[in-house]
């Protein structure tokens, strides 16, 4: 580049001497010709070396001139270069008392670099924004190309079908969905909308799948987690379908009873008062199913309070055996309690005193054949664990993982047999998770069953927090 410059500035240079020093001669030549004088002819001479002395002169200015010129135009091309390989901070210097067409343009492309670079870092601060959103989203998404290659994920996507999505690498190879890979198809052929669901893309989990073409090519899905959805509606029918099939079967004995003994018109005393007895039982278990009901709603309900008090462990215990020793002494069953500590924890009492109630009360039906039921209490290290454990038959492994559900029963005939709702436990796991605790259960058959929860153990920085804000969905 320098030489190209150089020798085109200096061949034109000399060209111009010689053209001029060539034009002089003409003319003094000519001169000499149509004059005799020696003046002249020294007028000449004096010309030619005085272009010849202006060449040498000239010479080596213009080279300096050229390399200057051309170490400039050379600082250019290389700062183009840069540009273009990304480096948009690169900056010509520009000589500040220079006041040239080249001062002019290097400073017409360092405003040029800088507005690049300003463009590019505001892409750059909104595609990592755009990115940071769709990392942050509930559902997962990722850009198809039209050959079929992952072109992005985000972080949801990538927690679901893990290290095998990447960029560049085929979805086919990623995802092994089949309705999934239909949708995405459909879209990318097609260039329409797609709906589907994927059930095979993580175990346990469905997703609700939609796809839709990009306008510059390939295709977007995003999938919508919809297993809490699912087991939600799911729950709500078996809820609907467990207490429709609890009432209706009371009922129906009431409503045969009563038939009954319209239908006779002069019953037997006797025949009367074993009748309405099973009626009022049957009652008395409607009425039981409609209040564990209502507990169940209002300790479910967003608006649920505990008044949270720091409580001694021991006193709990004490609380819950007083006042069902005697139903328990009637069916010949010694409840007693084992260990206790002092230990503080955060409760609320009344409620508390529900959950034991329904836990002895459980105990009672199903373990009394133990003929002892024990309650305890031990120290864990930020909690209080509590035990209510019977001798009776004890409970079959399989039962263990699902005791705590709504109208889950062990031994269904039994069960209504002794008058129960089936929401006791559930009713028990509802607010020991609303104090923050947990709820499992311990069996072996023939070895009785023991019935466990823990509660958070005050410490003196809770002292000033007397109630608990409103306990959230559990």
């Amino acid at each position: 580049m320098k030489s190209r410059i150089f020798t085109k500035l200096f061949g034109l240079f000399v060209f111009l001497l010689v053209l001029q020093t060539a034009a002089m001669e003409i003319v003094f030549s000519r001169m000499m010709r149509h004059s005799a004088g020696e003046t002249i002819r020294l007028l000449g001479g004096e010309a030619l070396w005085a272009g010849l002395l202006a060449l040498i002169v000239a010479l080596p200015v213009a080279a300096w001139i050229a390399r200057r010129v051309s170490g400039r135009l050379h600082g250019v091309v290389a700062f183009a270069q840069r540009i273009a390989q990304g480096e948009l901070s690169a900056r010509l210097d520009v000589a500040a008392s220079s006041q040239d067409e080249l001062s002019t343009m290097e400073t017409a492309l360092n405003q040029t670099a800088a507005r690049l670079n300003e463009s590019f870092a505001e892409i750059e601060s909104r595609r990592q924004e755009l990115a940071a959103m769709l990392d942050a989203m509930q559902e997962a998404v990722v850009a198809i190309t039209p050959e079929g290659l992952v072109r992005w994920s985000n972080a949801q996507m990538r927690r679901i079908a893990g290290t095998e999505i990447r960029a560049g690498r085929p979805l086919v190879h990623a995802v092994r969905d089949p309705e999934l890979l239909a949708c995405v198809r459909a879209a990318l052929d097609e260039r329409a909308m797609r709906s589907g669901r994927a059930s095979t893309l993580a175990p346990g989990r469905v997703f609700e799948i939609n796809t839709a073409p990009l306008p510059s090519g390939g295709a977007l899905a995003v999938l919508h987690d919809v297993t809490r959805i699912e087991a939600a509606e799911r729950a709500r029918r078996d809820f609907i379908a467990n207490v429709s099939h609890e009432l209706r079967t009371p009922l129906t004995s009431i409503q045969g009873y009563v038939e009954t003994l319209i239908e006779d018109p002069q019953p037997r005393e006797e025949t009367t008062r074993e009748f309405l007895g099973i009626i009022l039982k049957n009652a008395t278990r409607m009425n039981r199913l409609t209040e564990d009901l209502l507990v169940l709603a209002g300790i479910e309900s967003p608006y649920y309070q505990l008044a949270l008090k720091p409580t001694q462990a021991a006193a709990l215990i004490r609380d819950a055996i007083a006042p069902l020793s005697g139903i328990a002494a009637d069916s010949g069953v010694s409840l007693e309690s084992a260990s206790a500590p002092d230990a503080l924890v955060q409760a609320d009492a009344d409620a508390i005193n529900q959950v034991f109630g329904n836990l002895i009360e459980n105990a009672l039906k199903y373990g009394k054949a133990g003929k002892r039921i024990c309650l305890s209490a031990q120290i864990l290290e930020s909690e209080v664990e509590f035990s209510v454990r019977d001798f009776g038959p004890g409970i079959a492994s399989e039962h263990l993982s699902r005791i705590f559900e709504r109208f889950y029963r062990v031994d269904k005939a039994r069960s209504r047999e002794s008058g129960g709702t089936g929401l006791g436990l559930a009713i028990v796991k509802h607010i020991v998770m609303a104090h923050g605790g947990r709820v499992w259960a311990e069996s072996e058959l023939g070895r009785g069953a023991a019935f466990h929860f823990t509660l958070p153990r005050f410490m003196p920085a809770q002292e000033s927090a007397t109630e608990q804000t409103p306990a959230p969905w559990v």
